[in-house]
């Protein structure tokens, strides 16, 4: 219909379909296979981390919207939105639950595999935003010590409560990172970094892959601890060889809970929505069977390492995707798009 906005979507967005039809013409494509002729008379596109949104997509479009179903932002060229005044939404937070939970079934489950004993161990959390408040969260509620790196929030904070990379570095047991991907963090995790860790010491990115040198990391991991990893360079095509190196490998799917995937698609949508003033969608939220879907609760407090090892592995067996993806990393986007959510946990 004619002066009807056009909306381009990534088809891989859950509870997306349907819900702008009234108000708009939708197209879905796989995010993978967005062409600049696919939005060249489109208005608004509605994506993952998939679709990289650059001049050489969007310079002969119409585009005024774009909003992200993720927390990242890293494949969307903001300078160049800025000069054409696309308005850029991203997600944020709608996954850090998901990621949290990843984290510690990552943590204990590989404690458990090697007989490590996690006796009030500290963990390092480099960046301490959404998904870095949910480790820490869980980590005081589990009695590990924690150190917070996280620059942008020391300067706007204040120092008191934050460390620096290198004390963090050197004097935790455990380091996760949680950064987004820009010029400040890529590579950031190279060979001094590594150099810093003390022996054993737990390695974990579920960030993303271009934050860790790669090589620097396959140097590093005679001294390591566990190594878990859910972001990689280059992805799809990853480094095999590190697969092989590493204790848990899973295709970027840490975030993937069925609340994570609520939320984001209901950012975008709300996102928008507002944006074109479809006011009957300003409050949209996906429905769902909160008897089979919603958070399950716990309180972790008093248990042992086996039991709190038991909990996280019955509400999501990690080694399940680590076996799936071991058996066809080929298979590294089918692996994603057909990824069944699971259900968060939060503690009580």
């Amino acid at each position: 219909m004619e002066g009807r906005i056009k909306i381009v979507a990534d088809s891989n967005i859950p509870f997306l379909k349907g819900v702008f039809e009234p108000y708009a013409d939708v197209v879905y494509i796989d995010g993978m296979d967005i062409r600049k002729e696919d939005v060249a008379d489109a208005d608004a596109l509605i994506i993952r981390t998939r679709t990289r949104c650059n001049a050489a997509l969007l310079g002969d479009s119409r585009i005024s919207m774009i909003a992200t179903a993720t927390i990242g932002t890293d494949h969307i060229d903001g300078d160049f939105c800025r000069s054409r005044g696309i308005e850029v939404h991203n997600s944020q937070g709608c996954n850090a639950g998901g990621v949290m939970q990843y984290v510690f079934s990552a943590l204990y489950g590989t404690a458990s595999r090697k007989s490590i004993k996690l006796d009030h161990p500290v963990i390092g959390i480099i960046g301490v935003g959404n998904v870095g408040r949910k480790i820490e969260s869980m980590a005081a509620h589990l009695g590990f010590g924690i150190l917070r790196c996280d620059p942008p929030r020391a300067a706007k904070e204040g120092p008191d409560g934050f460390c620096t990379l290198d004390y963090l570095l050197s004097h935790s047991g455990i380091v996760t990172i949680h950064t987004p991907l820009d010029e400040t963090t890529r590579n950031m995790a190279d060979s001094r970094f590594f150099s810093l860790m003390r022996p054993g010491t737990f390695f974990i990115n579920a960030a993303r892959g271009e934050i860790v040198d790669e090589a620097a990391l396959m140097e590093a991991i005679p001294k390591l601890g566990p190594v878990i990893i859910d972001t990689w360079n280059h992805e799809p095509d990853i480094n095999l060889e590190l697969m092989d190196m590493v204790d848990i490998a899973t295709p970027h799917i840490a975030g993937y809970s069925f609340q994570g995937k609520l939320n984001g698609t209901a950012s975008a949508v709300q996102a928008v929505a507002r944006h074109f003033g479809f006011s009957g969608l300003y409050d949209f939220y996906p429905e769902y069977d909160e008897a089979e879907h919603a958070p399950v609760h716990l309180d972790l407090r008093g248990k042992n390492q086996g039991e709190i090892t038991s909990v996280f592995q019955y509400n999501y067996p990690i080694f399940t995707d680590d076996f799936m993806f071991r058996m066809a990393p080929q298979d590294f986007e089918k692996l994603r798009s057909g990824y069944r959510y699971r259900r968060e946990i939060c503690i009580d």
